[in-house]
């Protein structure tokens, strides 16, 4: 896998220290929310602002580098993890996520009972249920 500054010259993006950043937190933290992401980038740039760090997660989930998530009734998360359509589970107690890849074939890797006419090329799947930490708790 190319390097950080390879994929953001790659995708468009000029190489920041920023961008750099950004990409190695999500890479380092996978389903992490903004703020984890913002305190790990803050640990290595002092001076980068909260907006900066919304503007480059904006921008490299814009260009394919990142995924952002957001299971319902939980904050947004990022991960790098990206072009291979896997799914996620998501513990109902304490909101631990895990990467779950498809069942079956390439993406979308599901097939709907109708497809309305669409030209489909992803399927976004979430499961829930208890992780094993919280099952015996």
């Amino acid at each position: 896998m190319p390097g950080y500054a390879e994929r953001l010259r790659m995708a468009g993006l000029r190489v920041t220290r920023p961008r750099v950043t950004v990409l190695e937190a999500v890479e380092a933290h996978p389903h992490a929310d903004t703020e984890t992401i913002f305190g790990s980038v803050r640990n290595a740039l002092p001076e980068v602002s909260r907006q900066a760090v919304y503007d480059v997660l904006h921008a490299l989930t814009r260009v394919g580098l990142i995924r952002r998530m957001q299971p319902s009734g939980l904050v947004a998360r990022y991960e790098s993890r990206v072009g291979d359509n896997h799914h996620h589970v998501v513990c109902r107690s304490c909101g631990v996520i895990a990467d779950v890849d498809c069942a079956v074939g390439a993406a979308p890797c599901l097939t709907p009972s109708d497809d309305y006419g669409f030209e489909l090329d992803e399927a976004e799947v979430i499961y829930w249920g208890l992780c094993a930490e919280c099952s015996q708790a």
